[in-house]
């Protein structure tokens, strides 16, 4: 996969990523028929789905969630040009069967996408599965800070399998940053740092906000997608997204 570009230190968090609270509630409102199609945290055999264009989506009565996109050029979890013309949004877990099927099945043909310059990629954990959850989405930050978060993320996802949670301790985590051959000492001091704590904890928050306590759920051009649909749903989602879009 080709190279990305992403920032080699921490930055401040910006306020102008955080979406305002009665916002969100009303899109969590809109969306939240589609998000109760899942039975359960990671549950993938009952799902939905839109596929038309924002302006449509919007004349049918479903919200623009567009909102959700931050389009921050300095964003470490993220692939593809900051101002392109779809954006995608992953709300998603590293323990989570589907998120890794997902990962592996669906991901690489959005990359191409992204690398293309039409779609704009960004990851945000919501580590519905507990503490191995949210100590991974941290590892995953701190790779990304040393410009190597889509290498890290993907060894948490080899194979197209999520790691057990024992595979997920901090030792196990420092590991894969040692394997990638990432600087060993600024990977576990960004691991255990506070700025990366916040900076995981916000978007955690974002994707409980919209109600996505069940993963994954990918925000497409402001449309929702819930579960590990076929690859084809999402190649569907985004062409009728570019076309709404020019």
């Amino acid at each position: 996969m080709p190279a990305r570009s992403t920032p080699k230190s921490k930055r401040s968090w910006s306020s102008s990523w955080l979406v305002p609270v009665v916002v969100l509630a009303v899109a969590a409102a809109g969306i939240a028929v589609v998000f109760s199609l899942n039975s359960g945290s990671g549950s993938a055999g009952a799902s939905g789905t839109s596929t038309a264009g924002p302006d449509q989506a919007q004349a049918n009565g479903q919200p623009d969630l567009r909102i959700v996109e931050r389009r921050d050029a300095s964003d470490v979890m993220a692939a593809g040009p900051a101002d392109a013309p779809v954006a995608m949004v992953v709300f998603s877990d590293y323990q989570c069967q589907f998120c890794a099927r997902f990962n592996a099945e669906t991901l690489p043909l959005m990359m191409e996408y992204a690398d293309a310059g039409d779609l704009r990629i960004e990851w945000r954990d919501v580590n519905v599965f507990g503490p191995a959850s949210e100590r991974a989405a941290r590892a995953s930050y701190a790779a990304g800070l040393q410009g190597a978060f889509w290498e890290y993320h993907n060894g948490l996802f080899k194979g197209g399998k999520h790691r057990s949670e024992t595979d997920l301790s901090e030792q196990a985590l420092n590991g894969l940053a040692t394997e990638l051959g990432l600087d060993a000492d600024k990977f576990a001091a960004d691991l255990g740092a506070e700025e990366t704590a916040r900076q995981i904890a916000a978007n955690q928050k974002l994707g409980l906000e919209l109600g996505a306590y069940s993963t994954p759920v990918i925000i497409l051009g402001g449309q929702p997608i819930v579960g590990a649909q076929p690859s084809q749903v999402f190649h569907d989602a985004f062409q009728a997204a570019l076309a709404a879009a020019k």
